[in-house]
């Protein structure tokens, strides 16, 4: 909070702050003049008695751009016009676009590709007589100092191929190893004298943990543990006979085993050995695995079953306890792709903020395969570009306070 009230605090005294966050067709002229508007919505550009209206249009369509004519406030016929258009992007690239006639309007032969930010120039030729102007048009873009920039933690990376661990989100819970599960017996039978241990003491391997007095032979015998591990049962008390079954279970507990619950769509992607991470329900801990078994059955209620192994040195991972857990199921070489944390809401698209220089933009993106860190794009961002990826959310938000629009 502290961070978002100090970036705020020093953008509203810097004066180097630009965000001219416009419509396509309603940008401030460089002299401030008053923009006007067109019939059709569209910025109105006039030279003595001829006026051309500029206009994006992306009803239905991908956007593209319509320009009407005027001569003393009338249409005038868009074939008897000669016009480009160039636009000029925060990266210096430039889109020349041609013009075709459609209808009452000419028609350009380009798709304007978001953001709808850039410098325009648009040059006509109507009558033997040329006409030129020059007009900014930006949205989403903000302009901050150095000093500010280090002040709100904002970092970047380059945009540029990731391998994405492509995962399933799977719920499970954890149980005891059966190999590391062991039930203690008398070998011999007689009547229990002591038992050495109780539920939850912990044991080592050959520790002796009840004394027996053989019926045959009346001597005294030892029982000793198993393995390393807890006791997690204690079903016998001195006095028993030993013919009760099982006197103790020892547990190893430091490999445990999770076993997975999933839909059986969800079971055909996976295979045995692939990568498992496994976090606790309130993301304290996690362990990382692979997958050990797949069950060829389904449950009752048509769920498929699957288990991994993890270990558990410190003991965090308690039988029963419910886990979430990530399994890779695959390694996508995406040949462009972005961090998620980089990634904001802008005019209900995902979005991401370039740099250049002192200067900030929003990227619109399509995506493709979402990984764990990172997810594929599409289309709306050039390899090589630096994005923000920490603290994105403070240009968002003086974006969206400024009063960013985007109107056609």
């Amino acid at each position: 909070m502290k961070l978002i009230i100090l970036f705020f605090s020093l953008l509203a005294l810097s004066s180097s702050v630009v965000l001219a966050a416009t419509d396509h067709a309603h940008s401030e002229p460089h002299d401030h003049e008053e923009t006007l508007e067109g019939p059709h919505g569209g910025r109105l550009l006039e030279n003595e008695n001829f006026a051309v209206e500029i206009t994006i249009y992306e009803q239905g369509v991908p956007p593209e751009m319509r320009v009407y004519a005027y001569e003393n406030g009338k249409p005038v016929d868009p074939q008897q016009i000669n016009l480009t258009v160039t636009l000029t992007r925060l990266d210096d690239e430039q889109n020349l676009i041609d013009f075709t006639t459609e209808a009452d309007y000419l028609l350009g032969d380009t798709v304007i590709d978001e953001p709808h930010s850039f410098e325009v120039v648009v040059e006509a030729e109507y009558q033997g007589k040329s006409h030129h102007w020059h007009y900014e048009s930006f949205e989403g873009r903000s302009t901050i100092s150095d000093r500010m920039i280090t002040l709100a933690g904002i970092e970047t990376e380059s945009a540029g191929p990731q391998t994405l661990s492509i995962t399933n989100s799977l719920y499970g819970v954890v149980s005891v190893a059966e190999d590391r599960q062991y039930r203690v017996h008398a070998p011999y039978p007689g009547i229990i004298e002591s038992v050495m241990v109780n539920t939850g003491d912990k044991v080592k391997k050959g520790q002796v943990l009840v004394t027996v007095r053989n019926q045959t032979t009346l001597q005294n015998y030892s029982i000793r543990s198993p393995a390393k591990g807890e006791v997690t049962r204690r079903m016998a008390n001195a006095g028993d006979h030993t013919d009760m079954g099982s006197l103790l279970e020892v547990s190893d507990l430091s490999r445990v085993w999770v076993e997975l619950s999933m839909f059986p769509a969800d079971i055909e992607q996976l295979r045995v050995g692939m990568p498992v991470k496994v976090k606790d329900l309130h993301q304290h801990e996690s362990a990382e695995g692979k997958i050990s078994y797949i069950s060829p059955k389904m449950t009752g209620g048509h769920i498929a079953r699957a288990r991994a192994e993890i270990t558990n040195a410190e003991g965090h991972w308690r039988p029963g306890m419910h886990v979430n857990a990530e399994v890779t199921v695959e390694q996508y070489p995406a040949e462009l792709a972005v961090t998620h944390s980089a990634i904001q809401s802008y005019r209900d698209m995902p979005v991401v903020f370039v740099q250049n220089g002192n200067t900030f933009e929003v990227r619109m993106l399509t995506f493709g395969k979402r990984g764990a860190d990172y997810i594929e794009v599409l289309s709306g961002l050039k390899p090589g570009s630096q994005y923000v990826t920490t603290n994105s959310f403070l240009l968002k938000a003086e974006m969206l306070k400024s009063g960013a629009s985007h109107d056609h």
